[in-house]
């Protein structure tokens, strides 16, 4: 099996923090998220794919509920492996998709050419570390709005940790990564 194949082997899936949630509850943190994620190769989902394309598009479908109200986040990620390492490269959700129906179940087919890559988002480099992936980037959405993303993957859970600076200031973050396991 490829590094690639390896890597997203471990992020296809379905995932949830209720461990961690739990735990956050228990020390009266109210304000932490119970979040979900399901992950899954799109591949078969993609009309037009060159030939020999060695990557793997992944749909990501994150759920994030604060204080009763569950927020929905849809990604289309491409994984390429480049010496050794795993990149990940942000996508545009396509049309006529939009954040409340791009999910794996919902997409019919998309065209390979009719995929934009997101402009704003820095592709995120991963290595290999004692069995453990970890990686992540820091992407300028604008003069002023900072992202940073740092992940943790390894078959027993994964770690994500965003945070989205407005000139300097913490806007969204946790000050945890949130810590998903496999359902």
């Amino acid at each position: 099996m490829s590094i690639l194949n390896e890597f997203v082997e471990i992020l296809s899936g379905e995932f949830d923090n209720s461990e961690q949630y739990e735990i956050m509850k228990e020390k009266g943190v109210d304000n932490f998220p119970f979040a979900e994620h399901i992950n899954t190769v799109c591949n078969d989902k993609i009309a037009g794919l060159p030939e020999n394309f060695e990557g793997l598009f992944l749909v990501e479908e994150s759920y994030y509920t604060v204080n009763g109200k569950t927020n929905n986040s849809p990604h289309l990620f491409l994984f390429t492996e480049e010496n050794g390492e795993a990149k990940l490269t942000s996508y545009e959700v396509p049309e006529p998709y939009d954040k409340t129906n791009f999910t794996y179940k919902q997409i019919e087919t998309i065209n390979y050419d009719d995929l934009k890559l997101s402009e704003k988002f820095t592709p995120a480099i991963y290595k290999l570390n004692n069995g453990v992936w970890e990686g992540g980037s820091v992407s300028m959405f604008s003069p002023v709005v900072k992202f940073t993303l740092f992940e943790r993957f390894s078959k027993e859970q994964l770690e994500v940790s965003e945070k989205i600076e407005v000139n300097g200031k913490k806007t969204f973050g946790y000050d945890e990564a949130i810590i998903y396991k496999r359902k």
